[in-house]
């Protein structure tokens, strides 16, 4: 008998034949990524509960573990699960979710470990979803008692799943967080009210199969093959934060072009509130890659890029009055105001001195890019309560110290009075707690734990104990392009919230690492896939 069967066999061959026998269906559920004693002791305690057994894999393209996961491939899990005595079905689920597998088998139950029978500590949510599902398809939810094991911890060790400095750290950090840490500070997260402040961009992805050099010039000759429409910028920033709360609300200055407008209410109007300012004058800036991508794995090359971003770009006048009107009003209505300073123009003096005066709780980034190059320095900033930036915007704002960026990265949180992050690329992440000890305290101790270095000639703060370095999460890279802001909009979140910041460059690596396997800003990093990596990491 064929053991690995399609959705749709089974529901219109196999499943009607085993009916007409009156044989009874269960059903388990998983990724199987590493089959283990576990795994064995709760298939055969399922199939004892009934005549058959079938048991469904989730496809690798919808497994929510991180980059680099599943370890093994769908075709070998498959085969894995189809060699064991106790299986009578393997079938591919092709979703996030088991709905399609409970709509072709519709089991008489459905079978999960006992870890899975309080639907309250489920971090993804499902697990209600899935009961009612099979309930409604006639069957239901049935628990195996046992040992629990874990196919991620095994991977995570004995496979060597993650890297060895990931592996270090992550030994570390379990002595300090748990899994009920980082939930406590999401449902926090989901009571605050949350504005985002700066440049809408819209990413436009052209995607080309490059030929060569052209045979009479220095330019690529390429061959089109489509194109793609991204909303980045701050939108992306309020994309990831709806995620984690329903309390998102956007202010920006926009062109008025009715395409975008349209992808405006396709996209996002239903995830945040929406408070857009409209220039008849200025386009909405649209930033056009030309990238291609390699044959072999999926990551992607950019060629070149075109903006379309006026110089100067001055808004109108009584535009400009009509968003600092609408700012003004509401700022006072939000617990968090997220700003994301991208140097085109919308955030002038006068919008950036009331935000940090009347924001309750800052979170700043403001960057650097190849049109604003050495212009749009974070140190214009005096205040904020949490802040990120990366190597090259730190250079512009302290060249001199970059040999040590820990000293950079010291002065910066004393400049702006809070703790915050410095994004490494692949080599992770630093967080700096942004305790000052009171002026002119000279000490060599202070509080009995933090080591003290004068790096002003007034100013005493605790160096290298309270700046947490993280590693890279991942060094599988689709595109850069939107894992700065996954940071950001993460790790501070979890710091508005009242998370440390050690915590918080925990999330934000994660987010990153996500971020960073997403083609441009086409998707969001959602909560429910920053848990699940947390998960994973955890299990060490």
């Amino acid at each position: 008998m064929e053991k690995i069967v399609d959705k749709i066999t089974f529901r219109e061959e196999t499943r009607p034949k085993l009916k007409k026998e009156g044989k009874t269906i269960a059903l388990c559920h998983g990724v199987f990524d590493l089959v283990h004693p576990g795994h064995i002791i709760h298939l055969q305690q399922a199939k004892q509960m009934a005549d058959i057994l079938v048991v469904s894999v989730t496809a690798a393209e919808f497994v929510r573990k991180g980059p680099g996961r599943p370890y093994f491939n769908d075709e070998m899990r498959l085969k894995v699960l189809e060699a064991l005595e106790c299986v009578d079905y393997v079938m591919l689920s092709e979703g996030y979710t088991v709905d399609d597998i409970v709509e072709s088998v519709e089991p008489d139950l459905y079978i999960k470990g006992e870890e899975y029978a309080n639907e309250s500590e489920d971090i993804t949510g499902k697990m209600t979803a899935e009961r009612e599902l099979v309930v409604e398809h006639g069957g239901k939810v049935a628990y195996t008692i046992g040992e629990v094991f874990s196919s991620t911890k095994l991977i995570n060790t004995a496979l060597s799943g993650l890297p060895e400095d990931v592996i270090r750290y992550m030994e570390g950090f379990i002595t300090k967080y748990s899994m009920e840490d980082i939930k406590k500070y999401v449902e926090k997260a989901e009571k605050l009210r949350v504005l985002v402040v700066g440049d809408v961009i819209i990413d436009r992805y052209t995607y080309c199969i490059v030929h060569g050099l052209m045979s009479k010039d220095t330019g690529y000759s390429s061959g089109l093959e489509y194109s793609e429409q991204y909303l980045g910028g701050a939108v992306a920033v309020a994309r990831h934060l709806s995620s984690f709360t329903e309390n998102v609300t956007l202010m920006s200055i926009v062109g008025n072009e009715e395409d975008i407008r349209l992808q405006f209410l396709d996209e996002i109007a239903d995830k945040m509130r929406l408070k857009l300012t409209y220039s008849a004058s200025f386009p909405t800036i649209v930033k056009h890659r030309y990238l291609t991508r390699n044959a072999k794995r999926e990551e992607y090359r950019k060629i070149f890029s075109i903006n379309n971003i006026p110089d100067p770009m001055v808004y109108e006048e009584e535009v400009r009055e009509e968003f600092y009107r609408g700012l003004a009003e509401k700022i006072d209505d939000f617990d968090v105001v997220f700003l994301c300073d991208f140097g085109h123009g919308l955030i002038d003096e006068k919008v950036k001195d009331l935000i940090q005066e009347k924001a309750k709780y800052l979170v700043l980034n403001c960057q650097t890019n190849s049109t604003n190059y050495g212009m749009n320095i974070i140190t214009k900033y005096g205040r904020a309560d949490a802040f990120t930036l990366d190597q090259k915007e730190l250079k512009l704002a302290y060249p001199m110290d970059m040999a040590d960026e820990h000293t950079a990265l010291a002065k910066l949180s004393l400049h702006l009075g809070c703790g915050g992050w410095l994004t490494r690329g692949a080599e992770g992440a630093y967080g700096i707690e942004g305790q000052k000890i009171p002026e002119g305290q000279n000490v060599q101790k202070c509080q009995d734990r933090y080591e003290c270095r004068n790096i002003d000639e007034s100013l005493h703060i605790c160096e290298y104990s309270y700046i947490h370095e993280c590693p890279a999460f991942t060094l599988t890279v689709k595109d850069t392009v939107g894992a700065g802001d996954a940071f950001y909009s993460i790790a501070g979140l979890y710091a508005a919230a009242g998370a440390s910041i050690e915590l918080g460059t925990f999330m934000g690596n994660i987010a990153g690492a996500l971020g960073a396997n997403i083609v441009g800003n086409k998707e969001a990093v959602e909560k429910v896939n920053v848990l699940k990596y947390a998960g994973t990491l955890l299990n060490i």
